[in-house]
């Protein structure tokens, strides 16, 4: 026994905090992570594993239909909701195994517990145990959170509890406007549920660009998923039914399910972190400089509970660095600009850099290149869908600097337009690049024709 039990004692076995511990583990550290749920964090037990694979299934009932188009006599499809569920976790219980196993490969010694800290240096399990540590991560990621309580609320679900209902609902009111609303909006429109999204705001999607809102708007509708804007749910009531479900402008409606999907809060409370003098920043999450440090100096934050760019893949880089920083002698910091993000709703989003109006206000002269189009495949099928895609350049150095994409495989778009952006691409980089046809993603690459040119040029 030394001064420390270990090097480094990592709170929560979410994405950032199995990466960090593992990073970490392979410079010699000795490592302890407590995890008081279950090993995979928020991503792989109730986020985007397995929301991803509901997505998957939800889109089976387009794949029916449109093969009719196609040649295909289908028969009339039946889907089975426990079926999918006990598959969905059966999937992730091997995941969670995994992570398990890959931690123990790394003589990462895991305490299924609660831990809470005590002063700067030692930590104490929900057991009384107490452990010194060197160094602590603070990984315990963000939770749903409703907002301004409500009358009935105790009827609402989060995303949470949607991946673990009995059955599937035939009418469902989803409140929220951002990734997870969406995303479930679809999964549940595609597997037969009559969707109702209400969204306090005038547009759904709020940071993104103008056009990519207005567009999965319209295609969102097309699908038959009622969108209300400028509304918010103020009171939830059971009924023989179902849900009575009011909005703020008295409109009822009655669902079979209601579920908020407003927003996210940082897990701080009930940590010992002001015990142990880690400053909160005004909107909840902990305070960290670039290289993730506390203003305590040895203990250190990453992922979600940071409340910087709440992505998975930027918890996993934040892990590392952090692990690089501290364990490995490599000081790293992580560059959060430019980071491509998807939405997984039903048609897909992909985006990276800067909107439209963003690129406006922060540059001398933007040009703006984009194109809808119906997709290839709705030739036959008749589906009634439209394809949107959009450059924003730098007209003063030709990069480009934001590109925004909804449509099928939007997300594997996205990625590697993230590469050349990252990169700093041209506009020139890219009508220079050969085109593979016929493809919906050559149409990024064959955009000569300007929308709009913003700055210097437009008075040219």
């Amino acid at each position: 026994m030394t001064d420390n039990d270990v090097d480094l004692f990592v709170i929560g076995a979410g994405s950032g905090g199995v990466r960090a511990a593992r990073i970490a583990a392979s410079y010699g550290a000795r490592v302890m992570i407590a995890e008081e749920y279950r090993v995979g964090g928020t991503c792989v037990i109730r986020g985007c594993v397995p929301k991803k694979l509901l997505v998957y299934a939800s889109r089976f009932s387009d794949e029916f239909e449109d093969a009719i188009g196609y040649g295909w006599s289908v028969g009339k499809p039946k889907f089975d909701w426990t079926a999918l569920i006990a598959n969905k976790d059966r999937e992730i219980a091997r995941l969670e195994a995994a992570y398990t196993t890959t931690l123990g490969r790394y003589n990462v010694e895991i305490v299924k517990s609660r831990a809470v800290l005590e002063d700067a240096h030692t930590v104490r399990l929900a057991t009384g145990a107490r452990i010194r540590a060197e160094t602590i991560l603070i990984a315990t990621g963000a939770r749903p959170h409703h907002g301004t309580p409500i009358a009935g609320e105790k009827h609402v679900i989060s995303s949470n509890e949607a991946f673990h209902l009995k059955k599937l609902p035939k009418r469902i009111l989803i409140q929220g406007g951002g990734y997870i609303a969406l995303e479930f909006a679809g999964i549940f429109n595609g597997l037969g549920s009559e969707v109702t999204l209400v969204y306090r705001g005038e547009k759904i999607l709020r940071g993104f660009d103008e056009d990519v809102r207005e567009h999965l708007t319209r295609e969102l509708e097309l699908r038959g998923i009622k969108v209300l804007t400028r509304k918010i749910v103020k009171e939830v009531e059971k009924v023989d039914h179902g849900f009575d479900v009011v909005l703020s402008d008295n409109e009822q409606i009655v669902v079979d399910l209601a579920m908020f999907a407003t927003g996210r809060r940082p897990n701080v409370e009930g940590l010992g972190l002001e015990t142990a003098g880690v400053k909160i920043s005004e909107r909840s999450g902990i305070m960290v400089d670039a290289y993730s440090r506390t203003s305590v100096p040895n203990i250190y934050a990453v992922g979600d509970v940071t409340d910087r760019v709440n992505l998975t893949p930027v918890a996993i880089r934040e892990g590392h660095a952090f692990a690089d920083t501290v364990f490995g002698d490599k000081p790293t910091k992580v560059d959060h600009s430019n980071v491509p993000t998807a939405v997984f709703s039903e048609p897909e989003v992909g985006v990276i850099g800067l909107t439209e109006a963003q690129a406006v206000e922060k540059l001398g002269k933007v040009d703006i290149y984009k194109t809808s189009f119906r997709p290839m495949k709705a030739t036959l099928s008749g589906r009634d869908t439209r394809v949107f895609m959009k450059l924003v350049v730098d007209g003063n150095t030709d990069k480009i600097v934001g590109c925004h994409i909804i449509g099928p495989d939007a997300a594997e778009l996205i990625q590697v337009v993230g590469i050349a952006v990252t990169m700093g691409a041209t506009k020139a980089d890219f009508d220079a690049t050969m085109a593979v046809h016929p493809t919906a993603a050559e149409e990024l690459i064959t955009l000569r024709e300007k929308a709009m040119t913003y700055g210097r040029a437009a008075a040219e």
